[in-house]
């Protein structure tokens, strides 16, 4: 019995058909749309994520079998914070801020297909990830937070495998990356304003410098004279 294993990323219950599809399955000559149906069932959960999903087909009896993995912590870390994408700008522009709590239960979700051996590593890898979309952990970057994870400073949540934070912790960190959007915000508006103040500058030496040719060529003539 000869077996074809396909490897493809699907946004969580909405495969759909499509060439990548056909490319992948046509030459199987298997039943897409029952494929996709079963691959939708099995990735409902994961709506709004890319997921990755291995069909491994029986050629001789063309039936098949799905098997759903985690999606990528990216995905993961944008669905915790309620985004659709990362920032444009991670280290100026922050768009989202987790607990400690938050990223255990990533990392938790994530740490069987990481080449981490404890969760503690898990924890860290999931924060890198963080600092790359812009989002911070605790108010604090990257750097500021793992150097706080090496020193123990959340060892009881990590060793507790805590994945819940209280609703006056994720309003104080709500209030907290507000304030930083708004910083963002202004930096931004004072960066145009300046900019628009150069324009103006430099269209006004140009109407000056217009003004200054008609006199300076009158004087030549009546130097002439």
């Amino acid at each position: 019995m000869s077996k074809e294993t396909v490897e493809i990323m699907v946004e969580g219950g909405k495969a759909s058909a499509g060439p990548q599809m056909g490319q992948s399955f046509g030459p199987l000559g298997v039943n897409i749309q029952e494929i996709l149906s079963e691959i939708n069932k099995k990735t409902a959960d994961f709506k709004g994520m890319k997921v990755p999903v291995k069909v491994t087909v029986e050629t001789s009896n063309k039936s098949f079998t799905i098997e759903v993995g985690t999606p990528p912590t990216s995905e993961l870390i944008k669905k915790e914070v309620g985004v659709d994408k990362g920032s444009g700008e991670p280290n100026k522009n922050k768009i989202g801020n987790l607990a400690i709590e938050q990223v255990i239960k990533i990392a938790k979700m994530k740490q069987d297909s990481m080449i981490i051996n404890n969760l503690k590593g898990a924890v860290k890898s999931v924060i890198g990830t963080c600092g790359s979309l812009g989002v911070l952990v605790e108010n604090k970057i990257p750097n500021e937070i793992n150097v706080e994870v090496d020193n123990g400073v959340y060892d009881k949540e990590i060793n507790e495998g805590k994945t819940e934070p209280s609703s006056d912790k994720l309003s104080m960190l709500k209030a907290f990356l507000s304030g930083k959007k708004k910083e963002y915000e202004a930096e931004l508006a004072a960066k145009k304003a300046e900019e628009e103040e150069k324009k103006e500058e430099k269209a006004e030496g140009g109407e000056e410098k217009k003004e200054e040719a008609p006199k300076e060529e009158l004087k030549k003539e009546e130097e002439k004279k």
